[in-house]
């Protein structure tokens, strides 16, 4: 059986030959990696991935195909795809067809049969770089051409993608059970199980586009203000940072994840950071601070908050003391962050574990409970915020119990 040909070619010249995988033509993005050993599906309808080529590590991809109750999105996000070796069959009795066939209707060009470890090494080595699939008549290009196109696209610094990946209106998830209140949802690559589990937790999701004005806002009088994962370079957005900086002076509860994370941290007055390689996948262990517990923990970001890891220091914008609450035990890197004086707080990995471990569900948990209590304090009960209180009442009496 012949195969056609394809190309991976990286900004710094090297090049890999392997077999044409999914759509034909060419592809260009940030190459990363992710190390995850299942969930692929998850990972490519993860809208923090717009933008980005995503090599995986594990090295046999697609066995379990396809199924229309795992996307985490309306579609596929990755601008293109890197495997060792293809499953040749689906065995799940769950699939309704196989990734090739997926990959090949939606038109993300992919690359198999090219030694991933290799490559993840030099990515490693000398950090994620632009870089180019050319299959079908592209890979025919002279080399050199191919380079120059690689180098010639867009880098990820700089880049704003959440026009690209948020909804373009307002949409409802209703609340599971009893609601406590409106929760704002700024969509800046939202995944569906972060909704889910929301809407688990009381809430009436509205989410919201990723344009949304404070004033629009403020005419919805939500209980509480979420800012989801998404891709791009938070230092290219400004908007959403001024408009965080106005939600946390009107006082409402607000929690963030990942591009969350590094918007708070920049409302905050912090910093943000490209890191060499990033962290992706569903195995990056991640240190509680707050209760001394180790999570194994699903990732998917390139970028990090300049903070101080130890200690409680003053928002350099106003908003009060604040401290890392959440570290990264393989390279130190901030993972959350806490403040003291005002109802804020986030985390820079993924808490819906879609895939992922469960380790960190209870996050959803300690938002309510944050929620919950400046509800009451609203109404005039004696609650006072010291920072402590949106860890809810059942983690504190059962902090060294394991989670679902």
């Amino acid at each position: 059986m012949t195969h056609a040909p394809a190309y991976l070619v990286l900004e710094d010249g090297t090049r890999y030959r392997g077999r044409a995988y999914g759509a034909r033509g060419r592809a260009l993005g940030e190459a990363v990696f992710a190390t995850g050993m299942s969930g692929y599906q998850e990972t490519l309808t993860d809208p923090s991935y717009a933008g980005q080529i995503v090599v995986q590590t594990a090295p046999h991809i697609g066995n379990t195909g396809m199924n229309d109750e795992d996307p985490e999105s309306r579609r596929i996000w990755v601008d293109g795809y890197v495997v060792r070796d293809p499953s040749r069959i689906v065995s799940n009795h769950r699939a309704v067809r196989s990734l090739d066939d997926e990959l090949e209707a939606q038109g993300i060009v992919g690359i198999s049969g090219i030694d991933t470890r290799a490559l993840t090494r030099r990515l490693r080595d000398a950090g994620v770089m632009r870089a180019g699939i050319f299959s079908g008549d592209d890979a025919a290009l002279d080399p050199d051409t191919q380079l120059a196109e690689v180098r010639a696209s867009a880098a990820m610094n700089g880049r704003s993608l959440s026009a690209e990946v948020s909804v373009d209106e307002a949409m409802v998830v209703p609340a599971v059970g009893e609601s406590i209140g409106r929760l704002a949802v700024l969509d800046l690559g939202v995944k569906a199980s972060t909704l889910r589990h929301l809407a688990e937790r009381g809430f009436e999701v509205h989410v919201l586009p990723q344009s949304t004005t404070i004033d629009e806002l403020r005419a919805l009088d939500p209980v509480a203000v979420f800012y989801s994962n998404g891709p791009g370079d938070p230092a290219a957005s400004d908007a959403h940072v001024s408009l965080l900086q106005d939600v946390l002076k009107d006082g409402t509860p607000f929690f963030g994840i990942c591009f969350g994370n590094q918007l708070l941290g920049r409302a905050l007055g912090f910093g943000t950071y490209k890191l060499p390689f990033g962290h992706r996948g569903i195995n990056q262990p991640v240190l509680d601070k707050q209760t001394g517990r180790i999570e194994i923990t699903a990732h998917n970001h390139g970028f990090a908050v300049d903070a101080p890891v130890e200690g409680v220091v003053d928002s350099p914008a106003g908003f009060g003391r604040v401290e890392v609450s959440h570290v990264g035990l393989n390279d130190q890197v901030v993972e959350g962050l806490r403040a003291l004086d005002i109802p804020a707080f986030s985390v820079q990995y993924h808490p819906e574990a879609a895939a992922g471990p469960h380790d960190s569900t209870y996050l959803f948990d300690r938002f309510r409970a944050m929620v919950s209590d400046a509800l009451l304090k609203e109404k005039g009960t004696d609650v006072p915020f010291d920072g402590s209180d949106s860890l809810p009442r059942a983690t504190q009496n059962n902090q060294n119990e394991g989670t679902d």
